[in-house]
């Protein structure tokens, strides 16, 4: 049996047998990264360019597009590359660096989105202390906590998921390197039981943040019911609403992935878990909070046209 020392790369799940659904794969896969990049990248772009989205909260939705565009970018590109190309293989390396980012952009984003529901709390509940609480020193303070958060996250599962001997082949039954599914792979079950320790870990954090995110919004809706004005009620829940949808779907279906009987487990359940929590979350946030918000289609819109001006000035 092949040990860790002995594999040079690993096998990835094979999304299609003939070679017409591997190209219908690979143009729907290039679709949504497409719409993805293009949502995100949008939203990004009016934020920096409009100094009137200049607030905390847009700030955060700045950093939440730019985590959700290293998310679908460290799964899809390598997934589209293998149906193109009729091949399963990715390196050792490449799989250990596709769950280092992938965990490094998954825990910055669920300490951001917690981080974003105390500042919804705040400028609901705490109005007169927001702009104290929240000032722009806070704000950097906040979302460098979450990078630096996902970062070491990332780092002890890394370390630890890839010093475990792996001695049951090196297929993974995945269309990404998933943690899961590469512990599946292990011989030592002192190594085994030590990540999966880890990992119940974790998953204990990410329901404590999940309270602390329904509480939150337990206090903010209180506060919102009780608003005299029927369009100041209707903007904190068109601002509310998505985010407590998009951390519900993380959480799910995180939660799915990882804490799940064996007995109910199979390639198709797994695939489609994984595909809720590592590509819908992207490719779906910018619609939650763009395509409801005014001020972003405003500021989009005017960029757009702006461009287009731009394009026609330098072509005369």
């Amino acid at each position: 049996m092949p040990n860790s020392s002995s594999i040079s790369e690993f096998l990835l799940l094979a999304l299609a047998d003939t070679r017409q659904l591997q190209l219908l794969h690979f143009w729907l896969l290039l679709g949504i990264y497409l719409a993805a990049l293009l949502g995100n990248g949008l939203i990004s772009t009016a934020v920096a360019c409009h100094h009137r989205l200049h607030t905390p909260m847009y700030f955060f939705l700045l950093n939440l597009a730019l985590l959700d565009l290293g998310c679908i970018s460290t799964t899809l590109p390598k997934a589209m590359a293998n149906a193109l190309w009729d091949t399963r293989h990715i390196s050792y390396a490449g799989c250990a660096a596709q769950v280092f980012f992938l965990l490094l952009f998954f825990g910055a984003e669920y300490s951001l989105l917690t981080i974003m529901s105390y500042d919804r709390y705040v400028a609901i509940c705490k109005p007169l202390h927001y702009r104290t609480l929240m000032d722009s020193r806070a704000c950097a303070t906040m979302a460098a906590a979450a990078w630096g958060t996902g970062l070491v996250y990332s780092l002890l599962h890394t370390t630890s998921t890839f010093s475990i001997p792996l001695c049951h082949g090196n297929v993974v039954d995945q269309f990404f390197c998933e943690i899961a599914q590469i512990l599946k792979l292990s011989c030592m079950e002192s190594h085994y039981y030590r990540e999966t320790g880890i990992i119940y870990f974790s998953l204990c954090l990410i329901f404590g943040c999940f309270v602390f995110i329904v509480v939150s919004y337990v206090q903010i809706f209180r506060a919102v019911l009780r608003m005299p004005s029927v369009q100041g009620r209707h903007k904190a829940f068109s601002t509310c609403l998505p985010h407590l949808a998009v951390v519900s779907l993380f959480v799910s279906t995180a939660m799915v992935a990882y804490l799940k009987a064996p007995s109910v487990s199979s390639p198709f359940l797994d695939l489609v878990v994984s595909f809720l929590y590592s590509v819908v979350p992207p490719t779906m946030n910018p619609l939650f909070y763009g395509m409801r918000n005014q001020e972003i289609k405003t500021a989009v819109s005017s960029t757009y046209f702006f461009s287009i001006r731009k394009m026609h000035a330098s072509l005369r």
